[in-house]
């Protein structure tokens, strides 16, 4: 006869602790030997450093543009060398509503057109700005029927009197540039954190689930998308649209690169920007960042995990691919590209090849000892003005740096630290802090 126990579920885990306090009594056996890093090859492939050198580089005159309507990236909205002071200072600070908290980031860089400068909180309200920092009107754009901190980001984009905004709620409004007044709206069923471009009659935008879409600017309506295979985790912020004569290329969270026709959307041609850097948990997001620029018939793109590319825009091959990341666009100046790395670092990359020129350093973990590095600082731009690269950093400065070899020449304060990139029209420096505040340099 055949006996069986049964242990109670008191009597089951008093056994299982037992045999893990009796596990933990026994000494732990040290393996002689020496220690080796387990990937030793990649830790130093990884951190290998350009070897610096100071090139001449030749820039174009400085222009005293009135307006910066939208993104750097199309050439139509670009000004190369805009007027500025080589060590601007702050002249003034007025409040655009909420900053950056726990659930919520400020994402959009200003823009200035029609003598005003507009920004976007991390709340979704809308504020216009005098040139001397007088609020000229205020727009609230969250959904009655969302909560605060529900959903957060969003871009700007000016044309023709006409302030287009985007919205984490998934919403795109038109505002009256002058009044803030609701001209139209238009539902995305997605996250809306990307900038907006409004060339030729149409309105580009890259939404949250990988769409592109083409829309009427003059009443919402839907002329035509394209999709992608919608990536699992982005960044906050999509890229914005470049648009050329023919083309317009759209970058997505997924590293996906598409560009069509303006008219119709049809595709010319598809592409991504891949790879990571080995050994980084991080890099695996292989988010578009850097957003597109386009430079005669030369696009290029960077993502977050250590890749920045150049593709031909007319026929979609690939020219280069440069080991280094970019946080935000390239800037693209004489024959060079300067862009804020994913290693917290400002490269200059030769436009032509990809070669890494030079590279310095920016602050990087916020608190730097072992076991502690967590928090990273955040670095903003570049833009070329007045001679000088900036940097916007929400460690509290702004930096500026020499063209040709990288030379820090001037760290100007930023009270509460940035939160956008900067834009500079009128010969003034704008960026907004981490307090919402919209800050004013001369």
């Amino acid at each position: 006869m055949s006996m069986r126990f049964t242990l109670s579920r008191p009597a089951l885990a008093l056994a299982v602790l037992s045999a893990l306090v009796a596990a933990c009594a026994e000494r732990e056996v040290i393996l002689p030997g020496e220690r080796e890093p387990i990937r030793p090859a990649l830790a130093a492939e990884e951190h290998q450093r350009a070897d610096n050198e100071s090139r001449p580089i030749s820039l174009p005159a400085q222009s005293a543009n009135a307006e910066w309507p939208q993104g750097h990236g199309t050439p139509a909205f670009r000004t190369a060398h805009p007027a500025l002071r080589p060590a601007p200072q702050l002249a003034w600070a007025t409040d655009i509503g909420q900053g950056d908290a726990r659930r919520q980031r400020i994402t959009a860089q200003p823009v200035v057109g029609g003598g005003r400068v507009y920004a976007l909180d991390a709340g979704a309200q809308v504020s216009a700005v005098s040139t001397g920092g007088g609020v000229l009107w205020q727009t609230d754009l969250r959904p009655v029927t969302d909560k605060e901190g529900q959903a957060t980001g969003g871009g700007l984009a000016y044309a023709g009197g006409t302030l287009y905004v985007s919205l984490g709620f998934g919403k795109l409004v038109a505002l009256d540039a002058t009044t803030g007044g609701i001209r139209w709206t238009q539902e995305l069923k997605a996250t809306g954190s990307g900038k907006p471009v409004v060339s030729g009659g149409i309105l580009y935008l890259v939404a949250g689930d990988d769409t592109g879409w083409a829309i009427n600017p003059a009443d919402g309506r839907i002329l035509w998308q394209t999709e992608v295979a919608p990536s699992t985790a982005n960044v906050l912020g999509a890229p914005a649209p470049v648009v050329g004569s023919k083309y317009v290329t759209f970058a997505f969270g997924s590293g996906a690169v598409v560009t069509a026709f303006r008219q119709g959307g049809l595709r010319r041609w598809g592409a991504s920007v891949s790879g990571q850097r080995k050994g980084r948990v991080i890099t695996r997001y292989g988010d578009i960042t850097g957003a597109p620029v386009l430079v005669g018939s030369t696009v290029y793109i960077g993502n977050f995990s250590g890749r920045i590319a150049a593709f031909d825009v007319d026929s979609g091959d690939r020219l280069w691919t440069a080991r280094q990341g970019a946080m935000d666009p390239v800037w693209p100046v004489g024959g060079s590209l300067f862009a804020v790395t994913d290693e917290s670092a400002l490269a200059r990359i030769d436009a032509s090849t990809g070669e890494t020129i030079w590279a310095v350093e920016l602050p990087g973990f916020v608190k730097d000892r072992p076991r502690r590095r967590a928090a990273k600082f955040a670095h903003y731009g570049p833009v070329l003005a007045g001679g000088r690269v900036f940097v916007a950093s929400n460690d509290g400065y702004l930096r500026a740096f020499a063209p040709q070899d990288g030379t820090l020449t001037a760290a100007i304060e930023v009270p509460g630290g940035a939160t956008t990139p900067p834009t500079v029209a009128g010969q003034t420096l704008y960026v907004v802090n981490t307090k919402g505040e919209l800050l004013a340099f001369r």
